[in-house]
């Protein structure tokens, strides 16, 4: 597994007047779009490595990868946003998020075909999320960005990520699971 550790000096570009112009985001594809997640939120990112599966999981949860020490699930994103399982392929990558639980920062591994770039996207740039005919779910786009006649999606991390609806969705998976295992056992 060979990091990229990416430095943390300033989440926002100020202009010489002392105003906020840009915030800084990750880019990377997923299927044929573009997502961005704003910097601050990226621990780091690494090749891909097979994550330990872990039974009784919503599909979405690939399994769990050892980062020094520390158990990190793996979310296969795309199966997240209801759009398929990610075809591993060498630009696979692994980007390592932290996302407010809690009581503390959570580490939570990201599974995306390939990672682009950080783009400093100015605020002017930067629209509302649409309210209707997205193919992820709303709550999920903290806004649109337009650059070079493209959008990107920006993600809100903490809805996309929340550690609170991912352990009930574990758990309900869980009670259906014993709910079928009851049945074929009658």
């Amino acid at each position: 597994m060979k990091p990229l550790h990416l430095q943390r000096k300033h989440d926002n570009a100020v202009s010489a007047e002392g105003q906020t112009d840009a915030r800084q985001y990750l880019t990377f594809q997923l299927g044929g779009d573009v997502f961005a997640i704003g910097i601050l939120a990226i621990r780091e990112i690494l090749e891909y490595l097979k994550p330990t599966h872990v039974p009784l999981m919503p599909p979405f949860i690939r399994g769990v990868m050892n980062l020094r020490g520390s158990v990190v699930p793996v979310i296969d994103l795309s199966l997240r946003f209801a759009r398929g399982e990610t075809e591993i392929n060498r630009r696979t990558c692994v980007v390592i998020i932290e996302v407010e639980g809690e009581d503390q920062l959570q580490l939570i591994g990201i599974l995306v075909d390939a990672v682009h770039e950080v783009l400093a996207i100015p605020d002017a740039d930067i629209e509302p999320p649409p309210q209707f005919g997205s193919k992820i779910r709303v709550d999920f786009i903290a806004g649109m960005a337009k650059l070079d006649g493209h959008f990107i999606v920006l993600l809100n991390v903490n809805k996309v990520l929340s550690v609170d609806e991912m352990a009930l969705i574990s758990s309900l998976g869980q009670q259906e699971t014993a709910a079928e295992t009851q049945t074929e056992k009658a």
